[in-house]
Parts: C-alpha cells; sequence; structure tokens
C-alpha cells in the first residue's frame, strides 16, 4: 500500500513540476465561456482565449479549442470560428447545426474570412501572439450559439474535458470554475453590461509533454579562443536521420505545393544535431566597462517558417543591458528581486519572421552589456548563458566543460618562468 501510495505522489509531483516554468511561473493559458443571452434551446455565449504566457505563442497553424458536452447538446452556429467536423446530424431535417459532435474541435477562422461569419478577435488563423510579447494580439475569441442545453443557470450543465493544442501537444487544461460574471461595455461605450453565466478553463504547458527531445539547441563562441563549442550530437533526437537532406538535394526545387513539401510540415536539413533550429552566442568583444556579445538564429527546417518568434536568455549580466541592435528587448522579471532573463523578438515588417532553411534563414543582433565590476569574469564560462528559450521551448546546451575556455594566466606565468630559467642557465653556461 505504501509503495502503492508512493508511485501516485511521484507521478503528481512529476506531472505537476513539468507544467511549472521557473522563468514564466504564473504562465497560462486561460479560457473563459460567457453565456450573454438565452434562447428556445439553449443559449448564446462568448468564448474567448487569453494566452497569459510570457513568451510562448501559438503559431501556425494555430489553436485547436475541444471539449466534451455533459449532456445532448450541438453547436447551431459559430462566428469567428469552425467545428472541425460536423458529426451525425441526420436526425435533423430542417435546420442543420454547424455540429453534432459530443466532442466537438473548434478551430480559428482564416484572415479575410467573410465579414458575417467573423467575430471580435477571430480570424488570425489560430495564431495568437504571447502576453509578454504584444497583449492586444494574446487575445482570441468567437461567439457559439449552444442547443439542447437548458435555458437557465440551472439547467445548464458546464462542459467538461477540455482540450487545448496549441498548434501540437503539451497543454494540460483543468475542469471549467464558475468565476464572477464578466461585465462589458456595450459597443456605445455608454452603458455596462454582463453575463449571465461564467465560467473558466485553466491551461498549462509542458514541454515534457510536448515532445520527448528538445526542438533547438545552442552553440557557444568567444574572442579569446578559437574553438568553438557546437551543439551536443543528436540534440533534439537523431530518429529523423532518414528523412533528413542537404542543402544541394533536388528536393528542396520542387514546388511548395508538391505533395512531398507541405506547408507546416517538417524537411530537415541533416546536421550532427539535427534540431530545427540553433541559437548560437558569441562573446564578441571586452572594453573596459562594457561588453558585447552577438547572438544569430539559425532555421535548419526547409518547410517552416517562424513568425512573431521570441528568444529568452538566462544570464546574471542581463541586469545591465545598455542597448539591442535589430531586436526588440523586454527584461522579465519573474521575481522581484532577480533580474537575469531577457526575451529578445524581431521588430514588426522587418525582421518579425525567421524564413525557412536556406541564405535567408537566418537572424542576428548583438547586445551591449555594461560590466559589473564585482561579478564580472570572463572565467569557467561565466560569460555564457544559463537557459536559452525558442519559442517557449528550452533549448540544450552543451555541457559545461566543452565551453571555449579562458587562457589560463598561470600556464602562461610558468611558460614565462620556464623561459626566464632556459635563459639564465644558457647565460651561465656561455660565461662559465
Amino acid at each position: 500500500m505504501r509503495f502503492l501510495i508512493f508511485i501516485v505522489l511521484f507521478f503528481v509531483i512529476f506531472s505537476c513540476s513539468g507544467a511549472y516554468d521557473p522563468l514564466d511561473p504564473t504562465g497560462n493559458v486561460t479560457v473563459k465561456w460567457d453565456i450573454m443571452s438565452w434562447t428556445a434551446d439553449g443559449y448564446i455565449a462568448i468564448v474567448t482565449l487569453f494566452n497569459f504566457q510570457t513568451f510562448r505563442h501559438f503559431m501556425k497553424p494555430g489553436w485547436t479549442i475541444g471539449w466534451t458536452w455533459a449532456k445532448k447538446e450541438i453547436i447551431w452556429s459559430i462566428n469567428g470560428a469552425q467545428a472541425v467536423e460536423q458529426g451525425d446530424c441526420s436526425k435533423f431535417k430542417a435546420n442543420i447545426p454547424h455540429s453534432c459532435k459530443r466532442s466537438p474541435a473548434v478551430v480559428d477562422l482564416l484572415p479575410g474570412a467573410p465579414f458575417n461569419q467573423q467575430f471580435g478577435n477571430c480570424c488570425k488563423g489560430g495564431v495568437v501572439a504571447a502576453w509578454g510579447q504584444d497583449p492586444s494580439a494574446a487575445v482570441s475569441q468567437f461567439q457559439i450559439t449552444v442547443g439542447l442545453s437548458g435555458t437557465s443557470n440551472k439547467t445548464v450543465k458546464l462542459p467538461k474535458s477540455f482540450t487545448l493544442l496549441g498548434p501540437g501537444p503539451g497543454y494540460t487544461c483543468g475542469p471549467p470554475k464558475m468565476v464572477p460574471s464578466t461585465k462589458f461595455l456595450t459597443p456605445d461605450g455608454l452603458r455596462r453590461t454582463q453575463a449571465l453565466l461564467t465560467w473558466n478553463v485553466t491551461c498549462t504547458y509542458s514541454q515534457f509533454m510536448a515532445r520527448k527531445n528538445p526542438s533547438c539547441c545552442v552553440s557557444l563562441s568567444s574572442f579569446y579562443n578559437q574553438i568553438l563549442t557546437p551543439c551536443p550530437t543528436c540534440a533534439c533526437g537523431c530518429q529523423n536521420n532518414g528523412t533528413c537532406v542537404n542543402g544541394d538535394s533536388r528536393i528542396l526545387q520542387l514546388p511548395v505545393g508538391n505533395t512531398t513539401r507541405k506547408d507546416n510540415s517538417s524537411l530537415l536539413q541533416c546536421t550532427h544535431h539535427m534540431c530545427p533550429v540553433r541559437v548560437h552566442w558569441h562573446v564578441k568583444v571586452n572594453y573596459k566597462e562594457y561588453w558585447r556579445v552577438k547572438i544569430a538564429i539559425t532555421n535548419f527546417n526547409y518547410m517552416k517558417n517562424f513568425s512573431t518568434w521570441t528568444l529568452v536568455v538566462q544570464h546574471p549580466n542581463l541586469n545591465n543591458v545598455t542597448q539591442v541592435f535589430s531586436f526588440e528587448y523586454k527584461p522579465l522579471i519573474a521575481y522581484d528581486s532577480i533580474n537575469d532573463t531577457a526575451m529578445f523578438y524581431g521588430m514588426k515588417n522587418y525582421n518579425d519572421e525567421l524564413m525557412e532553411a536556406g541564405p535567408l534563414g537566418n537572424l542576428q543582433s548583438e547586445v551591449l552589456l555594461q560590466k559589473d565590476q564585482n561579478t564580472f569574469t570572463f572565467k569557467q564560462g561565466w560569460a555564457f548563458p544559463r537557459k536559452v528559450y525558442f519559442n517557449g521551448d528550452e533549448c540544450m546546451l552543451p555541457p559545461p566543460d566543452t565551453y571555449p575556455f579562458l587562457p589560463n594566466s598561470a600556464h602562461g606565468s610558468s611558460h614565462f618562468f620556464s623561459m626566464l630559467i632556459s635563459t639564465l642557465i644558457f647565460l651561465l653556461t656561455y660565461i662559465w
């Protein structure tokens, strides 16, 4: 019995820790469901997705929200989104519902959707920015008309088993919880109204649940050592070795619409690390009161562009950033007393999209940092980052013992001493 309890506790602790990110301890996605009015057999609700994650966004092909109805509800219509499947609606002869699935899945509409199908913050193809990057673009919304659900607070039952893809796996959603009704301003902005009923669903992300291998890696170099420390071998898993291609492969000459080159698929360049993305950190220049770092991001996926990308770096000297060239910069202070983390992202309409692998598949910037003379050093790999995240997923760093080392002054001193002794011996021999 004790052994069984231990196993249960182990999995509970492990699963909870997997969804906790120390650099974004309160990050989550909240789905708010507001019932605005009753209909003859159900209700009309506004469903809003808030991405409260600081540096993890929803990229193409976007989010998918799913749930299971508590009774025999149907979706009569949706504005601003659509159900993935209609399901079996054969019992409805005259007015056909939008979806009769017991466990429907809903996706955002694409940009340019007909005006009469749009609603609020919709129609972005499921792309939602991170809250820390752009709060105004970190919201998505649709309106849903539900039937066969009950027509009062007492007869309506909350859906259950919510799921969220963003666009892949990794999110775990809790049960819906009743919260105080949301208050709204009327379109003319003169009056306040409120929802008849509101519940929230909170979803958290775990990189461990999303994939078994990292999706990016880090390489290192410095001005004081000619050694370049590459990404670890098979940093992102080498199971795709058989399907990767070299830069001169004929398949890359095929049009993107070809069946072997589908949008949002994965076709990686053959590398020793087999990662879709590599982040390179180069310690470039040492000044008296400052030092400069060059950051380069390279895409090795021939099929995928990364729009509204984010790069998060943890390093103790990021508390004193003087200037960032060609990237946007924002300090991330998860804890009041610690300021050692920075988020970098592209300038809008300039370099906010990392293009597919090839000549244009890289982005670069430089960061100028002011030294703290009490802590600054180039010894023991201090100048290299502690953690690196790309698009919200932690990248694999090389082992610390492979970092470019600072030439040991002791070696220089001993070499000088040896030369001095040899010279003295030579002179004494000559004089003697």
